[in-house]
């Protein structure tokens, strides 16, 4: 554990990149492999698009981690948040409790509140306006989300308490699990139902991006199922009943046009059906 510790606690950015390029390699090859659904589009245009918005995530973080620095090392310095107000508890119990937070506040509530605020809803529908979903729509957020995403994980490390071994740990497990439970990928059906437990399988999270109301807004989670279970948000769906994109006034085919995309918070539009 202290060597996990050591290698987060010093975690280059070099190799925060090679997370997200790795993953999405190896779950593109797996995708190739074993899709779940055998799309009839070009991989590498519709890639394109989502990488983009991977760049922009990047590219609005980087400047903004510092804040997260700054916050993590108050609530250490000051005793606050969670972890620090707990008593002393076996380092594995501590990882586990502050991973727990991180993704309660930094994945799903943000994830939820996307759904149920107007404005916000507007900026989270390019990443639900993808009609062929794979490992990398994972990355596809307009760079406005990407800035309050980053603040609720900002509030999340406030509230927890967080190091930032911790917070650098749950986010590269973030970063891979979301293009784990995007990947258009076929997975034995006790594996998922095992493993759907605990994490967010794709056979989960897929049911989220199916165009019409509940399913649009059940299954939250990133990381971790047991806040969808435990908030009553969890649902399933027939693989062969999903529906990808959004059931919107918006032309199927502007899922394809970057400049479309970059304004279609901007628009107007009637919001999904229930």
């Amino acid at each position: 554990m202290d060597a996990l510790i050591f290698y987060f606690s010093h975690l280059s950015s070099a190799h925060r990149g090679a997370f997200i390029v790795g993953g999405i390699v190896f779950f593109w090859l797996i995708e190739n492999a074993a899709p779940l659904f055998k799309f009839k589009y070009t991989k590498w245009k519709h890639a394109s698009i989502n990488i983009f918005f991977t760049f922009t995530t990047i590219l609005v973080n980087l400047p903004l981690a510092y804040m997260l620095l700054k916050v993590s090392d108050w609530s250490i310095a000051n005793g606050f948040g969670l972890l620090n107000v707990l008593p002393e508890i076996n380092i594995y119990l501590f990882t586990i409790i502050g991973l727990l937070g991180l993704d309660l506040v930094g994945a799903y509530t943000v994830h939820l509140v996307e759904h149920k605020v107007k404005w916000m809803w507007r900026f989270h529908m390019i990443h639900h306006s993808d009609l062929h979903i794979d490992t990398t729509s994972a990355n596809r957020h307009h760079p406005g989300e990407s800035v309050f995403r980053l603040a609720f994980t900002t509030l999340a490390v406030f509230l927890i308490g967080a190091p930032m071994w911790l917070v650098f740990l749950y986010q590269t497990l973030s970063v891979v699990l979301s293009q784990f439970n995007h990947a258009n990928i076929k997975m034995p059906s006790w594996f998922e139902n095992i493993a759907s437990w605990l994490i967010v399988t794709p056979k989960v999270h897929h049911v989220h991006h199916h165009y019409v109301l509940p399913y649009t807004d059940a299954n939250y989670g990133n990381i971790f199922s047991v806040w969808d279970r435990l908030f009553g948000t969890f649902l399933m769906l027939k693989d062969e009943e999903l529906v990808y994109g959004l059931d919107t006034i918006m032309d199927p085919k502007e899922n394809q046009e970057l400049g479309a995309l970059l304004k279609l918070p901007f628009q107007n539009y009637r919001p999904p059906v229930g």
